[in-house]
């Protein structure tokens, strides 16, 4: 006959914080053992990819762990992936040429009015 197994804590339900497996002691018995949940690597915010360098773990764990693991040092480190940050500096710049050029357009233009023209 199968031995019958009891949870160690109250929770009877069968959810996810509730997995466990079943463990033989070195006394000869059958106990349940709970099994944590799996650690998450978190995902850039932009394209949604995993980040490199930042260890899984789970929240709890990871406000327990050094800042090293939990970030890269780099702008906008444990949030974006590199290409991401790479884009938006890039953009930003163009951005910002893009403003200086319509600027000269605007002097130039200023300029040819005002000169009269000879004849």
């Amino acid at each position: 006959m199968v031995q019958r197994l009891q949870y160690r804590r109250r929770l009877s339900y069968n959810t996810k914080s509730n997995r466990t497996k079943i463990v033989r002691t070195p006394g000869n018995r059958l106990v349940f053992q709970y099994l944590k949940k799996h650690k998450v690597i978190p995902k850039c915010g932009n394209c949604k990819n995993k980040l490199r360098g930042i260890v899984p773990a789970r929240t709890m764990e990871r406000s327990r762990m050094c800042r090293r693991k939990k970030t890269v040092k780099r702008a906008y480190g444990g949030v974006m992936c590199h290409k991401c940050v790479k884009e938006r500096v890039v953009r930003a710049f163009l951005i910002e040429e893009q403003k200086l050029v319509v600027k000269v357009i605007k002097a130039q233009k200023a300029a040819s009015l005002a000169k009269p023209v000879k004849k």
